[in-house]
C-alpha cells in the first residue's frame, strides 16, 4: 500500500498542495506534476523520478563528483541565453544526455564525455549557442581560437547542406509495371 507523502508549498511552507495537473516527461522517466497550495495560491511544478545509482563526474584535475543534471541544464541554459530556444527543449536535451549515461552502465563518466555530448545537441539546436559552450567547454582562450571554431562550424554546415542538396537531386525513376 502507498502512503501518501504531502509536498510543502516553497512559497509559504503549507503543509500540502493539490495537483492540477500530471503529465510524463523525459520518455516515461519522469512525471511533472503541476500543484498549486491552498494557503496561498502559487503555482509550482515538481518531478518524480525513480531513484537511479549514483554516477560520478571525473573531473579534469582527477577530482570526482556526484552526477548533477542541473548543472547541464545550467550551461545550456547560459549558452543559449537571448536565443529562440525554449527552456523545454533543453530539459529534455539534459534528461536525453543523463538517460544516456546512465544507460551505460558505468559507474563514473568525465566531464568531457558530457561536454562533448552537449556541444553536439547545441550544434544541432542553434548554431550561436554551440559557439558560446563551445569556447567556455573547450576552453577557447582567444579570439583566433574561436574564429577557427566558427570557420569549422561553417564548413560542416556547408557539407550537410551539399550533402542535403545531393540528396535532393536524385533522380525519380518510377518502376515499370510487369505486363501479363
Amino acid at each position: 500500500m502507498e502512503s501518501r507523502t504531502p509536498v510543502r508549498c516553497p512559497w509559504c511552507a503549507w503543509k500540502d498542495s493539490k495537483v492540477l495537473d500530471s503529465r510524463s516527461v523525459e520518455e516515461g522517466g519522469a512525471i511533472r506534476r503541476r500543484r498549486e497550495c491552498p494557503s496561498c495560491r502559487r503555482r509550482f511544478t515538481t518531478f518524480e523520478r525513480a531513484e537511479q545509482a549514483v554516477l560520478y563526474v571525473v573531473k579534469r584535475d582527477g577530482r570526482r563528483e556526484v552526477f548533477d543534471r542541473a548543472k547541464i541544464l545550467n550551461g545550456m541554459l547560459r549558452a543559449c541565453e537571448g536565443r529562440p530556444v525554449s527552456r523545454e527543449s533543453l530539459d529534455l536535451v539534459a534528461g536525453e544526455i543523463e538517460r544516456e549515461l546512465h544507460e551505460r552502465g558505468a559507474s563514473a563518466v568525465t566531464s568531457r564525455e558530457i561536454g562533448d555530448r552537449v556541444i553536439e545537441r547545441l550544434r544541432q539546436i542553434d548554431d550561436v549557442a554551440y559557439v558560446r559552450f563551445a569556447s567556455v567547454y573547450r576552453r577557447v582562450g582567444d579570439v583566433d581560437r574561436l574564429v577557427e571554431e566558427i570557420q569549422r562550424l561553417k564548413a560542416r554546415k556547408q557539407r550537410e547542406a551539399e550533402q542535403e542538396s545531393q540528396i535532393l537531386l536524385i533522380p525519380f525513376a518510377p518502376q515499370q509495371q510487369d505486363q501479363n
